[in-house]
Formats: C-alpha cells, sequence, structure tokens
C-alpha cells in the first residue's frame, strides 16, 4: 500500500519517531510484585484471611450444586 502511496506521504512516514513507551514511571519507587502493601507486618495473618477468602469464593458454587441435588432428593 505504501509502495502507491506519492513520494511525499512515504517520506513523511520515514520521518515519523516512534517514542518507546514509559515503563515503570509511575513514581511508586522500588519495584512491587503486588499493587498493594501487606497490612501491617505479618504476613502469615494476611495469608490465611487471603486463604480463607479465595476457599470461600471458590466453595459457593459447589454448595449450591449441592443444596439443589438435596432439594431435588438426588442426595
Amino acid at each position: 500500500m505504501l509502495a502507491r502511496a506519492p513520494q511525499s506521504l512515504r517520506s513523511q512516514v520515514a520521518r515519523v519517531r516512534v517514542a518507546a513507551p514509559a515503563r515503570y514511571a509511575h513514581g511508586h519507587g522500588d519495584y512491587h510484585h503486588l499493587p498493594f502493601a501487606f497490612p501491617g507486618k505479618n504476613r502469615a495473618a494476611f495469608g490465611a484471611k487471603l486463604t480463607v477468602f479465595l476457599l470461600t469464593g471458590f466453595s459457593i458454587p459447589f454448595a449450591a450444586v449441592f443444596f439443589q441435588l438435596k432439594k431435588s432428593g438426588a442426595v
């Protein structure tokens, strides 16, 4: 497509400079792999609370299936 364009357009395209994306320019200082800081110094308590939270969310569909099967008399 560019090969059929007029010479003036081809020279304009050749002059365009693409800026590299700015990485880590968000101003938070050191790199952290989590988007938040741990609440307090106790990582074990945070891990336990996170595990309970995730397991609760994961178990809701299984509890719903069990409830529906029990209600229908299959279990």
